[in-house]
């Protein structure tokens, strides 16, 4: 009996919310996440003993992190690294500074890391980390303190075959760069490889920078590929025109797609005919703060906050934080496709009126999957000595992306799952497999697994 007759037969009774809506319950990313991969175990038939390992990280750390400031006073701010899993490989991950990490948050964030490398199939596990601060609080030189003083409490942890950050939110390839120099005291020249997202100066690599939006891109022609949309009658509204979201504006605006309505923290704007992306991306990358507001492309109007997630447009990319469509908005919602580009965007609650009516979504684990390939491809050329040009970089994040996208979206048809049911179920498989021949589990244990 093969996988796919097995998972036929399975009692669905057992595992419900594998099959019906998640019921509305108010959880953390965290609590969630657990859930989820609990049933998806299930649903797979993994060892309950397999399934306690993969829930829980392999290592967390809580570190003081004492810095001089300016004025000559010391502050000691708290600092986070959760190492969730390193049976793929080493432990990949980003470093956030922001007045709101926690350890519960850096859990869910390692664990979905996990899930997105098993994903994606590339060879690492997953990890997050941060510090709870406002760096808009912080002088460049305290940044830098800062930075080295966290870099210093979490060495004896991190390494190029131990586990590499990267950037996240309120971080740069510059706090890279001071993470790196901080490790070089005990690597010497192997902490070249140590951390991704550098300077392409400092061996950083070409391509990284827009990756992510690049991946997002890839994933959302995908959809419409499949369902046999052309992107030049495709309308798009992006939340968000940071980093991500001009990337993904960038290139499906290339791809012929007509991008209607983006925002940023200045407000929510709207281009019946479309925005002229390339023109926009100089103004904001020009701008004294960066923002759309003040861009005066004939027939760009302002319209009120949050109301370009209610837009008619084909499809809908948020890119800016998470908790963005809620049990309070998602029945306003009119896109008819939806692309993740930022973490958790969508609410569990939300996630379950949007599949209720239909609305196709690709999960943030596929669609924002492009920054760690390109930090893989970086870490690549790290250990090996050598450089890609940007073409070779594009092409490895979108011949990624394709491939996943194809695997998700082919189990999703034959079981009539959703996208995320779908991407679930695939890395959780990845992942207890790697977990089940590191530890030498029974094979028995993972009978369903093996077919899949």
């Amino acid at each position: 009996m093969t996988y796919l007759s097995q998972l036929h037969e399975l009692d669905i009774s057992e595992h419900p919310d594998a099959f019906e809506p998640v019921p509305v319950v108010e959880r953390s990313m965290n609590e969630y996440l657990q859930a989820r991969v609990k049933t998806t175990a299930g649903i797979l038939g993994i060892d309950p003993g397999l399934t306690a390992v993969l829930l829980q990280p392999e290592r967390e750390l809580i570190v003081s992190v004492p810095v001089q400031m300016d004025d000559g006073q010391v502050e000691v701010f708290e600092g986070f690294r959760v190492q969730h899993s390193m049976a793929r490989g080493p432990a990949k991950g980003g470093v956030r500074f922001h007045p709101e990490v926690g350890l519960d948050e850096i859990r869910a964030l390692a664990m979905l890391m996990t899930l997105k490398c098993a994903l994606v199939n590339i060879p690492f596990g997953g990890a997050k980390g941060g510090v709870r601060c406002n760096p808009k609080q912080l002088s460049q030189r305290e940044l830098e303190r800062l930075t080295r003083q966290y870099t210093l409490r979490i060495l004896p942890f991190i390494g190029p075959h131990l586990d590499i950050p990267a950037p996240d939110l309120n971080t740069n390839e510059q706090v890279m760069a001071w993470m790196m120099e901080t490790i070089r005291i005990r690597d010497g020249a192997a902490a070249i490889a140590s951390v991704t997202g550098k300077p392409v100066a400092l061996g950083g690599s070409l391509g990284r920078d827009h990756a992510t939006g690049k991946g997002v891109a890839v994933a959302a022609l995908a959809l419409l590929g499949r369902l046999q949309r052309d992107p030049a009658d495709t309308t798009v509204a992006i939340q968000g025109f940071g980093k991500v979201g001009a990337a993904t504006a960038r290139f499906l605006a290339e791809a012929g797609c007509h991008i209607v309505a983006l925002s940023d923290l200045s407000g929510d704007y709207y281009a019946p005919a479309g925005f002229d992306v390339p023109t926009l991306t100089r103004y904001v990358r020009d701008a004294s703060g960066h923002m759309i507001d003040g861009f005066n492309q004939p027939g760009v109007r302002t319209i009120d906050d949050g109301a370009l997630l209610e837009m008619p447009v084909d499809l809908l990319i948020p890119a800016a934080m998470e908790n963005q469509i809620t049990a309070e908005n998602a029945d306003r919602v009119r896109a008819q496709l939806i692309v993740e580009a930022a973490n958790a965007p969508i609410t569990e609650d939300a996630d379950t009126m949007l599949a209720g009516r239909g609305i196709p979504v690709v999960p943030d684990i596929l669609a924002n999957a492009g920054g760690v390939i390109a930090s893989h491809a970086e870490w690549v050329q790290n250990l090996q000595s050598t450089s890609w040009n940007v073409e070779r970089v594009d092409c490895y994040v979108a011949s990624r992306i394709e491939d996943a996208f194809a695997a998700v979206w082919d189990l999703a048809e034959e079981f009539d799952l959703s996208m995320r049911e779908s991407a679930y179920r695939l890395a959780v498989k990845r992942t207890s497999e790697a977990l089940r021949l590191r530890t030498g589990w029974e094979p028995g244990a993972l009978s369903l697994l093996n077919t899949l």
